[in-house]
C-alpha cells in the first residue's frame, strides 16, 4: 500500500493525510490471501477499498470467499464510517461537535459522540490531565502565530488560553451534553479516528467477515488472520528522515496507533509541535513517536496522544497496568521503551 499523499476532502477532518500516516502495513495487498482458505476463495483474492475520510486515507481489506458479500460489506463499512465523521468532525458546522462548540450544549447526542465522549473521560483521568479534548483553543493559538510567521507563544498568552482547556467542564446528563463554560471548544481529533475504525470494523463483523484489515492514516484494527495461522504484519515508521521501519511486529485482533512529533512539527527540530500538554500549552518534551497496541483503535487512538504527553517512563508504567496494552516508545534520541509484552520480528 503506498503512502498517502497531500490532498484533501472538503467533507473531512481538514488535517494533512500524512497526520498520522505513522503505520506501514506490509504485504496487505494481493499476497493477502494468495494462498489462504478454499479455491473459491484464492481464486476471488481480497477485496480492498479506501476513501479520504477524516482528512486522511481509508483503507479496507476484507478477506472471504464470497466476492460479491465482501465487496457490499466494505462498500457498507465506508459509508457507515462517513456517518460517523459527519457527527464527530469538528470542521463541519453540522456535526454534532461543531454545534456543541457553537451554542454550548446539545439537547439529543447521537451514541457515539456520547460514546466517544466517555472514553475521553476516561484516558483524561488515566493520565490526571495529560489527554484533554478542550485542547482546541490552544492548538488555535500555535496555529495562528505560526500562520503569521511568529514564534510559540508567549507564557502570559499560555495561562490566558489555559484557562479555557478543561474537559470536565463538559456534562453529560443522559443524551444531553452542555459545556458549563461559555468558550469551551473540543476537538476529537486524538480519538474520533480510532472509534470509526472500531464501528468499521463492527459492521465488516455483523456481515460475517472476521478476517479483515481497516486502517484510517496509521490507526487501525487487524482482525482475524491474514492467512491460515499467518498474523498480519505491522511495520512502525521510524520518526526522523533516514528511518523508513523503525521495527516489524505481529498481531491479530487488535488495535494499533501511532503518534509522533515528526507528523506536525511546528520547527525544523521538532521541539515545537501539535502534541500539546493541556497542562502546561507546552509540546511532549521527550518522545519522538509513541505506538501502542490495544483492544480497540479508539483505546489505542487516545492512548498513544497520553503516552506521548506522560513520556517514556510513565508512559510505559502506565501501559503496563492496562490489560492487553503495548506500546514501543521512541525517544528523541531515538532510544526504544517498549512494554514487557511488545514482541518484534
Amino acid at each position: 500500500m503506498s503512502d498517502a499523499t497531500r490532498t484533501g476532502s472538503g467533507a473531512a477532518w481538514r488535517v494533512p493525510i500524512t497526520r498520522r500516516d505513522a503505520l506501514r502495513i506490509l504485504a496487505v495487498g494481493g499476497a493477502a490471501g494468495a494462498a489462504w482458505g478454499l479455491g473459491a476463495f484464492r481464486r476471488a483474492g481480497p477485496v480492498e477499498r479506501s476513501r479520504i475520510l477524516m482528512g486522511t486515507r481509508v483503507h479496507l481489506t476484507v478477506l472471504g470467499e464470497d466476492r460479491d458479500a465482501a465487496t457490499a460489506a466494505a462498500d457498507a463499512t465506508l459509508a457507515r464510517m462517513a456517518e460517523l465523521e459527519a457527527l464527530l468532525s469538528r470542521y463541519r458546522a453540522d456535526s454534532e461537535v461543531g454545534r456543541l462548540n457553537a451554542n454550548g450544549r446539545l439537547a439529543e447526542a447521537s451514541p457515539a459522540l456520547l460514546d466517544v465522549l466517555g472514553l475521553a473521560d476516561r484516558i483524561h483521568g488515566l493520565g490526571d490531565g495529560a489527554f484533554d479534548v478542550s485542547i482546541q483553543p490552544l492548538l488555535d493559538l500555535y496555529r495562528n502565530r505560526l500562520n503569521r510567521g511568529a514564534g510559540p507563544p508567549a507564557p502570559a498568552a499560555l495561562e490566558e488560553v489555559l484557562e479555557r482547556v478543561d474537559q470536565r467542564a463538559l456534562q453529560v446528563r443522559g443524551r444531553s451534553v452542555e459545556s458549563r463554560r461559555p468558550d469551551l471548544s473540543i476537538t476529537l481529533d486524538g480519538i474520533a479516528k480510532g472509534y470509526v475504525v472500531d464501528r468499521g470494523v463492527a459492521v465488516l463483523a455483523q456481515r460475517g467477515f472476521g478476517n479483515v484489515f481497516v486502517e484510517a492514516g496509521g490507526d487501525l484494527m487487524a482482525a482475524g488472520d491474514k492467512g491460515p495461522g499467518r498474523p498480519w504484519r505491522i511495520g512502525i515508521r521510524g520518526p526522523r528522515p533516514g528511518i523508513s521501519i523503525q521495527a516489524r511486529f505481529d498481531t491479530r485482533n487488535r488495535a494499533v496507533a501511532t503518534s509522533g512529533d515528526y507528523m506536525q512539527p511546528f520547527t525544523a527540530d521538532y521541539a515545537q509541535h501539535h502534541i500539546l500538554d493541556p497542562r502546561t500549552g507546552t509540546s511532549a518534551p521527550e518522545l519522538a513517536s509513541a505506538t501502542v497496541v490495544a483492544p480497540d483503535a479508539a483505546m489505542a487512538d487516545g492512548l498513544a496522544t497520553l503516552v506521548m504527553v506522560l513520556g517514556p517512563r510513565r508512559g510505559r508504567a502506565l501501559l503496563e497496568d492496562l490489560p492487553e496494552c503495548e506500546g514501543y516508545l521512541v525517544a528523541k534520541d531515538l532510544e526504544v521503551v517498549r512494554t514487557s509484552g511488545f514482541s518484534v520480528v
